[in-house]
């Protein structure tokens, strides 16, 4: 299972007349309501976390672990969307990874860019729209867990995605 995670808007808050508190290892500090969220969702879930936040080309995987778990996310792995060269919009990004990946598991997108309301409708079913300003909450873990418990449904003969 996969957690595709914005940060910016999910993990903290999008403030763009603010700057957000850097914590020593370079990088701004999660939201405490936003890291109790995700943990309960990666404990119950069992998911590895896709980043797909703009942020993500800045640091390895490695990197990106450390720097969850410094803020206190008991992360498993950390793996993200290749490097964005064509200039896609998060929409695009989202359906160019879920059509040019070998093996799709279950999934939820955890995001706060509204564009992805126009995702085509079997991807905006495993989307949880966060409000920017507020980010991820514990009313977004029942849903979260819901669609991660949902599988993608194959065809036996062709093993392509039923959509």
């Amino acid at each position: 299972m996969q957690i595709l995670l914005d940060i910016d808007g999910v993990m903290l808050p999008a403030k763009p007349w603010s700057a957000p508190q850097i914590l020593e290892d370079g990088f701004s500090m999660f939201k405490s309501q936003s890291v109790s969220a995700l943990n309960q969702i990666l404990l119950e879930s069992n998911s590895d976390i896709l980043l797909t936040t703009s942020h993500k080309d800045r640091y390895s995987p490695n990197d990106w672990v450390k720097i969850f778990r410094f803020r206190g996310v008991n992360v498993n792995s950390i793996s993200k969307l290749p490097p964005n060269d064509n200039h896609l919009n998060r929409r695009e990004e989202i359906i160019k990874w879920f059509t040019s990946s070998e093996e799709v598991s279950d999934f939820v997108i955890l995001d706060d860019d509204s564009s992805l309301n126009d995702l085509p409708i079997f991807l905006k079913d495993r989307l949880i729209l966060t409000k920017p300003l507020i980010g991820l909450t514990s009313g977004h873990v029942e849903d979260s867990l819901r669609i991660l418990n949902t599988p993608l449904e194959f065809a036996e003969d062709t093993g392509k995605l039923l959509l």
